[in-house]
């Protein structure tokens, strides 16, 4: 799974001896062979860290438009089994059920399509498209009311003394206007805080679009429910 590192030996080690199971392969700045000859979904079903993404996908009937030309931010096994288990209580808890059964079949066909349009951007969009100031996007879905998605790079110096700079790709959920641009962030009400993270690898080009791997602890469409 490590494809996607162009940086020096000793920061890797490095990086790899300090990660934990979700973000095992969690390093970003580029990647040694970017090209895939292979579709966005055909891609991804290769990968077993993309197995329940990929039934998903399948499940949704989003086959067709994963192989678009877009860019696509994937989400690992772990973050989408953490959204089904929390989907899983959250029914239970309406029936009165707590042994309810419940898998990715069970979600509702419709809403996980356009929820997965939430990752979905027109066009490619890798690095060298990116900065550190970023653009603001409107996903597949369409324009959200109060909502918008930040891409950008964001500039590290922790390796400081491997290499000047590492850049992370990073994907935000933005809710109102930038809290980062704002004059004082510890006076933004937490439902209204922009959901930030950085992406494990980047720049996936496959024949079809781009795939960007998130944060091995995102959970699927940025669910905040309970999980016991």
């Amino acid at each position: 799974m490590k494809r996607h590192f162009n940086i020096l030996f000793p920061v890797l080690a490095i990086v790899l001896l300090a990660s934990c199971k979700k973000d095992g392969y969690k390093n970003d700045g580029g990647q040694s062979k970017a090209f895939v000859n292979m579709t966005t979904y055909e891609y991804l079903k290769s990968q077993k860290v993309f197995d329940s993404l990929v039934r998903l996908i399948d499940h949704a009937g989003m086959k067709d438009a994963i192989n678009g030309d877009i860019t696509f931010f994937a989400t690992t096994n772990y973050g989408i089994a953490d959204f089904v288990q929390a989907r899983k209580i959250k029914r239970g808890a309406e029936l009165g059920n707590e042994n309810l059964p419940f898998t990715i079949d069970s979600l509702p066909k419709a809403q996980m399509a356009d929820s997965l349009k939430t990752y979905m951007f027109a066009g490619k969009i890798n690095r060298d498209q990116m900065s550190v100031a970023g653009q603001l996007y409107n996903s597949l879905l369409g324009p959200i009311p109060n909502i918008q998605f930040l891409i950008n790079l964001r500039r590290t110096t922790d390796y400081g003394t491997y290499l000047n700079k590492v850049d992370y790709v990073r994907f935000t959920k933005v809710i109102g206007t930038r809290d980062d641009q704002e004059p004082d962030r510890t006076q933004i009400p937490q439902k209204d805080r922009d959901m930030s993270l950085d992406c494990q690898t980047s720049g996936i080009i496959t024949t079809t679009g781009i795939v960007h791997v998130l944060d091995g602890n995102h959970r699927l469409f940025f669910n905040g429910d309970r999980l016991n």
